[in-house]
């Protein structure tokens, strides 16, 4: 089994496109060597890095980030499992606020989508006059903001 992987071994065995392979080597996500070809090769231990800036991306983090977080492993040899499970312990509250969108979303799929208030049907009773607007831009209920209690009358 060769040291190096083709782009298109790496691609089939990380399941990234090639030209995400390349665009990760212009950002210095990752390395390749040349050889006399000009061709890259990757060493084995890309994978790793590899799968780990997809599942950054999956948590949220941008490609800034993860050059930052991947500049912490060491150069001079594969990052082990101790150096992986430094850098993720820092997004556990990333991920947590990640779950708590989802779980409103998941939440909000029987009620409106977006704002809270795009029901027609509601919308008169959620967001009078688009009060939510007071609130901020964006979709203000779904992000966790909540409508001002009315005052009953009567």
């Amino acid at each position: 089994m060769s040291m190096l992987l083709t782009i298109g071994e790496t691609a089939k065995r990380s399941g990234v496109a090639a030209s995400a392979l390349r665009y990760y080597e212009e950002r210095g996500l990752i390395t390749s060597v040349r050889g006399g070809s000009g061709h890259r090769r990757y060493p084995r231990p890309v994978l790793r890095r590899i799968a780990f800036i997809v599942f950054a991306q999956r948590v949220g983090l941008t490609l800034d980030e993860i050059g930052a977080e991947l500049a912490k492993l060491p150069p001079d040899r594969a990052p082990t499992r101790r150096d992986w499970s430094a850098l993720s312990r820092t997004w556990t509250s990333r991920i947590d606020a990640r779950i708590a969108e989802l779980e409103r979303l998941k939440a909000g799929l029987t009620e409106c989508i977006g704002c809270g208030c795009l029901s027609l049907e509601r919308c008169q009773l959620s967001n009078p006059e688009d009060r939510a607007a007071r609130l901020g831009p964006g979709a203000r209920y779904w992000v966790g903001d909540r409508p001002p209690t009315v005052a009953s009358t009567g």
